[in-house]
Order: structure tokens, then C-alpha cells, then sequence
């Protein structure tokens, strides 16, 4: 966990990943920030990894500065979907999609809980929808790779797992198939926000869509 000492340690997970809107943890800024931070390593490596391969292409084509927005507002995408995601659990909880004083927060931040009132299973979600961090760019990464198999279909992608080349119109969505059936299936021990990568996927195709079909009718008119 990222923590920088500045006279005392600082959770910088905590402080910049993103959490529920209605968490007592949540920060105006988080939803710009968590794009930055990464878990480890590896969840570092392999999104700009993702980002290197397709973010390229794209810059080029668009420019520095559409690029940058279109990257923003994927990564926002991808948070609003996992709020929606959470919002819906949280309703088939409580009733509510916001805490109105009722939830006992401090009793399932210490993992206490009246077994009358929730079972073990419903106290684990309100406890990550509450306390859970979200951080990484891959909702972001998600839509950078959408919209490279819409604008770019054709292309032949080598990869590392996969011993043939694919095209990017197959890989794309196969993966994000892969992606829904995981969010949905609720594997337990899966710590993967499967619906803000989702969310990032769809907020890139509509805007990619968007953008194409603006683009034409300039280039038509001019």
C-alpha cells in the first residue's frame, strides 16, 4: 500500500484511489486521481502496456489534446459505472443509495456487525462499497483499446498469450465479454472493478462514435 511520510504516513491510496461518493472517505478529487495510482507493479506494467499499444495510434490520429480528454473522460466513465454498480447493490441492501445515518460504518470498518441485522456476506459488501478503493487507469486503458478496434478494426494484434495474430474487431470484444461475465459472476477473492473496466469500454465506443461521425460531416463540408 502507497504511503509517503510527510512528518506522519500519509495513505496515499486512501487519499488519491477512488471510493463510494457517499463514503466518509470520499474526496472531491479522487475521481481524477485514482487514474495515477496503481495496486503494484504489475497492475502498473500492464496498463501501460495497453496504453503503449493502442494510446499511440490514437494520439496521432486525434492530437495531444482530444487524446488527453478522450483518456479523462474514459477513466470518468469507468468510475460512474462502478458507482452505479455499487449504488444498485447498496439499494438491494438498504433501500437507499446514500446513507442516511442507519448503516453502523464504524462497526464494519472494524468488521463488527449484528448478525440479526446483516449476514456475513451482506456486511462484506456494504464494507467495500464503504471502504473500498478503486485505483488504476484501466477503465481508462479500456476505452483506449475500444476505441482502436472501432477505428482500426482490421489490424492484426500479436500477443503475448495468444500464440497467433487476431484482429483487433475479435480481440476487443471477446475481452470485453470476458470482462462481463466476471463482473457478473462475482468470483470470490476478485478484487478487479470487472464494471469500471466496462464502464471505460463503453464511455470510448460512444465517444469514439461520436467523434467519428462529427469528424465526417466536417470533412463533408468543408
Amino acid at each position: 500500500m502507497a504511503k509517503l511520510v510527510l512528518g506522519s504516513q500519509v495513505d496515499l491510496d486512501e487519499l488519491l484511489g477512488a471510493h463510494y461518493f457517499d463514503s466518509p472517505k470520499f474526496r472531491i478529487w479522487q475521481p481524477i486521481t485514482y487514474m495515477f495510482m496503481h495496486g503494484n507493479f504489475m497492475h502498473l506494467f500492464f496498463n501501460m502496456f495497453g496504453l503503449f499499444m493502442f494510446g499511440g495510434i490514437l494520439e496521432q490520429k486525434w492530437g495531444p489534446k482530444r487524446f488527453i480528454n478522450f483518456y479523462l473522460i474514459t477513466g470518468l466513465g469507468a468510475l460512474a459505472l462502478q458507482w452505479v454498480v455499487q449504488g444498485i447493490e447498496l439499494y438491494q441492501i438498504t433501500g437507499s443509495i446514500i446513507n442516511h445515518g442507519n448503516l453502523p460504518l464504524e462497526s464494519l470498518a472494524e468488521g463488527r456487525f449484528n448478525p440479526a441485522q446483516y449476514t456475513e456476506s451482506t456486511a462484506s459488501t456494504l464494507f467495500s462499497i464503504y471502504f473500498g478503493t478503486m485505483v488504476g487507469a484501466s477503465g481508462a486503458v479500456f476505452g483506449v483499446m475500444t476505441a482502436f478496434a472501432v477505428l482500426y478494426p482490421n489490424v492484426e494484434l500479436m500477443l503475448m498469450f495468444i500464440p497467433f495474430p487476431i484482429k483487433a474487431k475479435y480481440f476487443i470484444p471477446i475481452y470485453i465479454v470476458i470482462e462481463l461475465f466476471l463482473g457478473v459472476a462475482r468470483i470470490q477473492g476478485d478484487s478487479v472493478a470487472h464494471f469500471a473496466h466496462l464502464g471505460g469500454a463503453l464511455i470510448g465506443f460512444i465517444l469514439v462514435k461520436l467523434w467519428k461521425d462529427k469528424d465526417r460531416f466536417y470533412d463533408y463540408y468543408e
